[in-house]
């Protein structure tokens, strides 16, 4: 007999009967308690009225409702025009998500700036105003949840502090802008104090090739004095107590963040703390304090997500752009004035950057070329008299060095050789070096700006990869930095025959010392900016030339030996000033060292 498994005629209808029944009560309750919600609602609404109204309520207990709220409540608000996205949390009424749409940012699996970048993201940044209760506890609005109103590039957002209505009004403007307006009303019944603090924690995103060179340029910056002045931190905690600063930035590389009080900041305090590796570069930690007015906060702020983009950052007319790290006094207004309007000028042309710099390189030797010219001048005649003065150090090889340097001056006086003339290019060299080492990193016009191998202007290239990690050096090897390494190798060994040998006892060997120069370039240019290693590859090739053309084309040796010879058999010519005073120092220093030579126990007096 088979068994039936299945239902008969009456369970059917049992169970069918239990069904209907069971629908109609869940019908039942679902709108009976609909009308009880909406009812209920009402009566919340009327009592926040209220309670905005009358000022004799007691102030509740604020607590944090991070822990009671649900992620499916939290909900993200967009607004977006050219040069921003922006997304805005309902918890805490925050921005979260930043991205500037016209850049890109450094993707190390591509080795190129493909990757969005994103200011703020993940979580990276939080903020919020922090308020203490009249039971002495502390709340903060980014544990609040908010309800957004959006109309266009505008959103709202308002919470609900225990009868306290806090508004965070977010509008999206032009020139990389977000006005942020606080409004409260029913605060003052909660606070104790007239005070408030924004508090602002940042972890800064990687966003460059070169980690360390990127973290060295990430640091707060800050304006105060009415915007007449600046100061920033690079490395330790900051702490203004006596300064109301007129904003507040995390300055990274090529963008920065930028907060600015309608009031300022009070007792401003800020710690940072180095990553050492991962996706972050710095952790930053803020707190100022926000003043109240009648116990309510109701006042304008102003976020800025901005490339440091010089004509940019003036045309803000608020200091900002002191954000742009060209150097102090002489060096940042070469930069200003002198190396970025050629480059914008050179660059209008249509040529690519790399071509650029070359250009740039080759109306700087223009411009040093008087002075230059003398110093390579200079140099190879030290070359053609180097016989006469090796006669003279054969000659007097047993005599007082005040001696033989006597003698060794003369020769350079006949010969009409002042070796203090080519100091004064080397003196030149230095500001422009200082200034270029400023310009490369942080011009970002060239920002992803390629040339040949190198993919990127503002940092190094890395063509050869190294398996280990070399100290000093890291675990690549840049083309343009042993380039330039070698034709200053080059230029030295061309110029160091002129060079005399120090005679005297313990003193070092100045050739051996010049030699080792060129080589710590490698080390200084490996990690820098690869347009730096590119001009000075160029500057130093010109040098070259110059000396090449000078020795084969415009200095006589033989005249030069002839008028030394010539002048030997003359009355010695009436010593300059300069001269008389540089021969008394020599002979003073000799003789101070020679008694001290006697005065040593051992030494034969």
């Amino acid at each position: 007999m088979q068994q039936n498994n299945g239902l008969d005629k009456n369970q059917l209808i049992s169970f069918a009967l239990f069904s209907l029944i069971l629908i109609g009560a869940m019908f039942y309750f679902q709108n009976k308690q609909a009308q009880e919600q909406a009812l209920l609602d009402a009566q919340n609404k009327a009592q926040t009225t209220q309670n905005a109204v009358q000022n004799t309520t007691k102030p509740a207990l604020v607590t944090n409702l991070n822990d009671s709220v649900k992620t499916n409540s939290i909900q993200q608000v967009q607004l977006k025009n050219k040069e921003l996205t922006l997304g805005i949390s309902t918890l805490g009424g925050q921005i979260t998500t930043v991205q500037l749409n016209e850049y890109k940012a450094y993707n190390k699996k591509t080795d190129k700036n493909d990757k969005e970048l994103l200011i703020f993201d993940k979580n990276n940044s939080t903020y919020g105003f922090q308020f203490k209760d009249k039971t002495g506890k502390t709340f903060n609005t980014k544990d609040l949840v908010f309800t957004p109103i959006q109309n266009g590039n505008t959103v709202t957002m308002q919470a609900n502090a225990n009868g306290a209505i806090i508004q965070f009004i977010y509008t999206l403007l032009d020139k990389y802008t977000v006005d942020f307006n606080v409004k409260t009303q029913g605060l003052s019944r909660l606070v104790a104090d007239s005070k408030s603090y924004c508090v602002w924690y940042f972890n800064v995103r990687e966003m460059e090739k070169g980690r360390s060179q990127e973290q060295t340029h990430t640091e707060f910056n800050y304006s105060f004095d009415d915007y007449k002045s600046f100061d920033y931190d690079g490395r330790t905690s900051m702490d203004e107590p006596d300064e109301t600063l007129n904003w507040l930035a995390v300055k990274q590389q090529f963008f920065s963040s930028v907060i600015e009080p309608q009031h300022g900041f009070k007792n401003s305090k800020g710690s940072q703390e180095m990553i050492d590796e991962g996706e972050f570069l710095k952790k930053f930690n803020f707190k100022g304090q926000v003043d109240l007015a009648g116990n309510e906060l109701n006042q304008n702020f102003k976020w800025y997500f901005m490339p440091l983009d010089l004509p940019l950052l003036k045309s803000y007319d608020k200091n900002f752009d002191e954000l742009l790290p060209l150097g102090w006094s002489f060096i940042g207004s070469l930069n200003r004035w002198f190396f970025i309007p050629m480059y914008n000028l050179i660059s209008s042309w249509g040529l690519a950057a790399g071509w650029v710099i070359f250009l740039m390189t080759i109306i700087v030797k223009i411009i040093l070329s008087p002075v230059m010219f003398k110093q390579h001048k200079l140099s190879a005649m030290m070359k053609v008299i180097r016989p006469e003065i090796d006669e003279v150090n054969a000659k007097f090889k047993d005599a007082e060095p005040r001696k033989k340097q006597q003698e060794t001056m003369a020769i350079y006086r006949k010969a009409g050789v002042n070796q203090m003339a080519g100091c004064l290019p080397a003196l030149l060299q230095i500001p422009i070096f200082y200034a270029l080492f400023r310009f490369f990193p942080n011009m970002i016009d060239l920002r992803g700006k390629s040339l040949w191998f190198a993919k990127d202007l503002t940092a190094y290239d890395d063509v050869i990869k190294l398996p280990f990690n070399v100290p000093f050096l890291g675990e690549h090897l840049s083309i343009f930095a042993i380039a330039c390494t070698i034709v200053i190798l080059i230029y030295t060994v061309m110029t160091s025959g002129n060079m005399q040998q120090p005679q005297q006892e313990g003193m070092p060997n100045m050739k051996v010392l010049m030699y080792i120069f060129p080589i710590t370039f490698l080390f200084f240019l490996n990690t820098s900016a690869s347009g730096l290693s590119w001009y000075y590859f160029v500057s130093n090739a010109i040098n070259i030339l110059i000396i090449l053309v000078i020795k084969y084309w415009i200095l006589d040796e033989k005249k030069i030996h002839a008028q030394i010879q010539a002048n030997k058999q003359k009355e010695p010519k009436k010593e300059g000033k300069f001269q008389k005073r540089m021969r008394e120092m020599m002979e003073k220093a000799q003789e101070q060292q020679k008694m001290q030579q006697q005065q040593q126990p051992g030494k034969k007096k």
